[in-house]
């Protein structure tokens, strides 16, 4: 038997509190504004406190939000909640905000430059002071929302050749290098590359990263088998894996994304290449848990929690004091595991 629930009681306001103190609004107003305060006597400021505390009364953070045009809340966009990277940078830069007083809105874009525009546009309605955006791609119309609302916002994860604004983000060109490096430490010669899809500045930069690497060991990165896979998933990384293996010819493959190789995983060993005694696996960002997975993920670690802070403490400070552009760059680190071995032959 279903009940119906009560409505909830309709929420105190000034000219409650004002009729129950038995003053006028704008006196309510003065005595619970600690900067007027004093505008008023002691006795009929603790008549309107007492009144405001038996109504419940509190003050509205969206009204005082339009009269002042802050909101104490910054919004953080990123391309795919499900991919375990960006938690921890999430977190990390959460904490940095609540600890000078503000509070966050995050929303997932799903990579879609569609959905990304429209998370903007409302949570320019919100009246957010500021925006992270870790889900910016080439032809991202994001940005040019933000410009237009007057909305501080810097890139974080992610960079824009040729935009203005400020960036946190990983080396990735060298986090890659140092992957193939690794590799070419072992004896491979042979190696492939499983990139990033297409327009996003972390597929651009590692494969870019993975071709400075080859030519310095005097190999011809053109010739190295290479297929892009459509998204940072785990589907789109047993496609492209399956591509790769069609082609041939490596001993191992060095994946651009963590949630990518989970996918390589599955396609190698549907095609009966064990890993890493056929093939060694290399992948990019550490993400919590690929050390519990058989064989464990060798990888490129990034700085998460350290990505996050700087981001959050990059924006609080162009909040303060807008200034010009500025571009974090974090060192990444290779983590070696069993996905890893000598060629053998």
């Amino acid at each position: 038997m279903s009940r119906r629930l009560s409505p909830a009681p309709a929420r105190a306001t000034i000219a409650d509190v004002a009729a129950a103190a038995g003053v006028h609004a704008s006196t309510v107003s003065r005595a619970l504004n600690p900067a007027t305060r004093g505008m008023v006597t002691e006795a009929v400021a603790a008549r309107v406190t007492a009144a405001a505390e038996k109504l419940g009364w509190r003050p509205s953070t969206l009204a005082a939000g339009l009269r002042t045009r802050r909101s104490r809340t910054i919004g953080i966009l990123v391309p795919d909640l499900v991919n375990p990277v960006f938690p921890p940078i999430v977190r990390a830069a959460e904490t940095r905000l609540a600890e000078a007083g503000y509070a966050t809105l995050l929303a997932n874009t799903d990579n879609d430059p569609a959905r990304e525009l429209l998370l903007v546009e409302r949570m320019a309605a919100h009246l957010v002071d500021g925006m992270m955006l870790a889900s910016a791609a080439k032809g991202s119309r994001a940005i040019e929302a933000c410009a237009r609302a007057g909305i501080p916002t810097l890139l974080i994860n992610r960079r824009l050749p040729g935009s203005e604004l400020s960036a946190v983000v990983n080396d990735d060109r060298r986090g890659m290098a140092l992957a193939v490096k690794h590799l070419l430490g072992l004896g491979h010669r042979r190696i492939a590359h499983l990139g990033g899809p297409a327009g996003v500045s972390t597929a651009t930069d590692r494969r870019a990263g993975f071709r400075a690497a080859l030519r310095g060991a005097g190999l011809d990165a053109d010739a190295a088998p290479t297929v892009a896979a459509e998204a940072y998933t785990i589907e789109a990384g047993r496609r492209a894996m399956e591509a790769l293996l069609a082609q041939g010819g490596f001993t191992a493959v060095a994946v651009a994304n963590d949630m990518l190789c989970l996918g390589a995983y599955d396609a190698l060993a549907a095609a009966g290449q064990r890993i890493p005694d056929d093939v060694s696996v290399t992948g990019f960002n550490d993400m919590p848990f690929v050390d519990r997975i058989a064989p464990p993920l060798t990888t490129v670690r990034i700085q998460h929690a350290e990505m996050g802070r700087r981001a959050a403490e990059l924006l609080l400070g162009a909040l303060a004091e807008p200034s010009g552009r500025e571009e974090v760059l974090l060192e990444p680190e290779v983590v070696v595991r069993g996905s890893t071995a000598p060629p053998r032959d």
